[in-house]
């Protein structure tokens, strides 16, 4: 009961203040540790790679542990419970992920806007494909950034959502499919995969369900598509639920990508149809 009663302090704290800016973002504080094992550990190794996992892992679990064994000592029940709903809310990005998606619909320069999201080439971006990009990075993150950590904390506590979000930053860092990375990162993008393959299908559920589609797992045909395998079913219960079509191809750094399509709707996305998201959730 006192998970169930953070996750839900966590979120509305998150929800009306989102960022806090006069302290030092602790995902910042977890980056600047995986930085200084890759220095110390780099190799094009899959066995590298691994040792900088247990590292980190073991050295944001030892913290997080004491710092709530702690809060469980410290202070009486009501105060454990505000402070470390606080701290959990820092680990959930749904204020920041809507400002962001509202900054695109309210940019003069949508291009520019939306080339602060997403990685795919941004200069010859239509309006509809813009706006695309925008429901699909918005679907993308909810689950990695709103409901995979809350879900986390309701299984774990604090220690749940914080080693969470030290998978998730460590595969943003080093799980990348290319020279540096395609060894030294394999085992932290996997990592994140097996983190994420209940929360990104818990998250297509609730996409489902807000919608009130009749066939709650019809996301699942599309969602299997996608190169990752836990990012194609939110972005396709987003679909269905808007009765647009999403993903299709798209240029990265010049070259185009052949990407499998999402939904069944239209192909031509409004802005209208941002808003809807941002509603529907």
């Amino acid at each position: 009961m006192s998970n169930v009663i953070v996750a839900v302090l966590a979120y509305l704290i998150d929800k009306k203040f989102g960022e806090f800016t006069f302290i030092k973002h602790p995902i910042i504080v977890i980056g600047e540790l995986i930085s200084f094992f890759e220095k110390l550990l780099y190799k094009k190794s899959i066995l590298r790679g691994l040792l900088l996992v247990l590292a980190v892992l073991s050295v944001v679990s030892f913290f997080v542990i004491v710092l709530q064994e702690f809060l469980n000592i410290a202070f009486p029940y009501f105060l454990n419970i505000l402070i470390t709903a606080f701290i959990a809310s820092m680990f959930i990005a749904h204020k920041m992920l809507r400002d962001s998606i509202e900054g695109v619909l309210n940019a003069e320069n949508k291009r520019e806007a939306i080339s602060m999201l997403v990685s795919r080439d941004t200069k010859e971006l239509s309006e509809s494909d813009i706006y695309k990009a925008a429901i699909e990075t918005y679907a993308e993150n909810l689950s990695d950034g709103v409901v995979a950590p809350l879900f986390y904390l309701l299984l774990f506590g604090l220690p749940g959502i914080v080693i969470y979000k030290t998978i998730n930053t460590m595969d943003s860092m080093i799980g990348y499919k290319n020279e540096r990375y395609e060894k030294f990162g394999k085992v932290a993008a996997r990592l994140d995969d097996i983190a994420n393959y209940i929360p990104s299908r818990l998250t297509a559920l609730l996409i489902m369900s807000v919608a009130k589609q009749k066939n709650l797992f019809a996301f699942y045909k599309d969602g299997k598509k996608h190169d990752s395998p836990n990012a194609g079913h939110p972005i396709t219960a987003m679909a269905l639920a808007l009765g647009v079509q999403l993903g299709g191809d798209t240029s990265y750094f010049g070259k185009i990508k052949k990407k499998a399509t999402f939904g069944e709707g239209k192909k031509k996305i409004s802005s209208k149809d941002v808003q809807k998201t941002l509603t529907l959730i």
